[in-house]
């Protein structure tokens, strides 16, 4: 029997990179699967390939059960019509992960106000949105589990004087703004929901993982470039977050290799969390 044989799993963003994996990775664990994400279908998207039918067609495909749930979580409304869609398809909430990000590589003195309200929509309202709904399930059944995808963007830079690649590496800090926001939110809902029932954790990947965004905005070569993390060690990160008994993962913040070799599910480790110490919220 799989980790999550019954269980409805809602993941955002699975329309490619790491949310195509978990969405995969849940099925193939048993759980039905909402793969949930703005591109609908093929030619969607006008940077990247992939959508949500291409990924529960995949998952159908190798005998899963999963649904397309094509939804932009940066309006509530579109939320709450997603959730009520799943709940009455696939029943009602038990993991939710809130893994899609949108953000532009843009300095703050010119970052359109615009794009800032639309990526704040996306990277922090969302999750707020979808936990609130999927509480409602949860609660009432004194079970669940949210996981929220950070990065290792919300470590800051620290104090002056900065190294030669901080003062190049311009335009993120909105997106480490908002992820960092977003493990303080982990920590405090886990908190108030703990008694309960529900855990709630967030991780983040320990290296940079090759999907179609972290290549296109050259923060790394391509799939093979020896700094990067494949896509299924988040998945399997997930999936250890969202199935462990919540008095041994609740509130935690930390990194995929870290939760990864420190549960035993790998032997050894390196990048964020076990190299580097992380964010102030993954020490907390």
């Amino acid at each position: 029997m799989g980790k999550l044989e019954g269980k409805v799993a809602f993941v955002t963003g699975a329309s490619r990179g790491i949310g195509q994996s978990i969405a995969e990775l849940f099925a193939s664990e048993g759980a039905r699967v909402a793969c949930v994400a703005r591109t609908a279908d093929e030619g969607g998207h006008k940077l990247f390939e992939g959508s949500v039918a291409r990924t529960a067609e995949t998952i159908r495909a190798a005998g899963g059960e999963a649904i397309a749930v094509p939804c932009d979580v940066s309006e509530y409304e579109n939320c709450a019509r997603a959730v009520s869609r799943v709940r009455d398809e696939l029943g009602p909430l038990d993991v939710l992960v809130n893994n899609a990000a949108l953000t532009y590589f843009i300095p703050v003195a010119d970052y359109p106000v615009g794009k800032w309200h639309r990526s704040f929509a996306v990277n922090l309202h969302a999750p707020f949105y979808l936990s609130q709904l999927a509480l409602h399930d949860m609660i009432p059944r004194r079970s669940g589990a949210i996981v929220n995808i950070s990065s290792g963007a919300a470590i800051g830079p620290g104090r002056a004087p900065y190294s030669e690649m901080a003062r190049k590496f311009r335009g993120g800090t909105l997106y480490g703004t908002e992820k960092a926001a977003l493990e303080r939110f982990t920590q405090g809902l886990a908190a108030e929901v703990y008694d309960q029932g529900v855990s709630v954790t967030c991780v983040g990947p320990s290296q940079i993982v090759p999907t179609p965004g972290t290549v296109h905005h050259k923060l790394l070569k391509d799939a093979d470039d020896p700094r990067a993390e494949a896509p299924i060690v988040m998945a399997r990160a997930a999936l250890l977050l969202a199935t462990e008994p919540l008095e041994t993962v609740s509130g935690c913040v930390t990194y995929s290799q870290a939760i990864l070799k420190e549960f035993g599910w790998i032997d050894e480790g390196r990048g964020f969390g076990v190299d580097d110490p992380g964010s102030g919220f993954s020490r907390a």
